[in-house]
C-alpha cells in the first residue's frame, strides 16, 4: 500500500472519474421536457385546488413547456461562460431550482 503522491485513486487509474458531454443527448432533452411538463401539470393541479399561495403566483408566471424556447429548456445563464449560456445538464441539481427565466437578451 503506498501513500503519498503515488498512490492509487480512481482518477488516476481510469482517468477522470465524471465524464460530462458537451452537448446533451436526445434522450436527456426527452427527459427534460418530460420533467418540465410534470411540473407544469402540478403547477396546474394546485391552480384547480383553489389554493392561494405566493409560490403559486410565482409559479403561475412561468412560461409553459411547450411555449418555451429550445435555447431556454436546454441552457441557462451563466455570467462565466462563453456566450453567457451553459448547458443545463452541467448544473447541479437543475430541476431544485426554479430557471426557466433568463435575463433579457440572454
Amino acid at each position: 500500500m503506498l501513500l503519498g503522491p503515488f498512490r492509487s485513486s480512481s482518477p488516476s487509474l481510469s482517468g477522470l472519474l465524471w465524464k460530462m458531454p458537451w452537448r446533451m443527448s436526445k434522450t436527456r432533452k426527452m427527459r427534460q421536457r418530460l420533467r418540465l411538463k410534470a411540473v407544469d401539470d402540478v403547477i396546474s393541479t394546485v391552480r384547480a385546488s383553489g389554493m392561494d399561495v405566493h409560490a403559486l403566483h410565482d409559479a403561475l408566471a412561468l412560461p409553459v413547456e411547450h411555449a418555451m424556447p429550445p435555447k431556454d429548456k436546454y441552457t441557462v445563464f451563466s455570467r462565466t461562460s462563453t456566450g453567457y449560456r451553459k448547458g443545463i445538464h452541467k448544473v447541479p441539481h437543475f430541476t431544485k431550482i426554479t430557471s426557466r427565466t433568463n435575463p433579457a437578451g440572454f
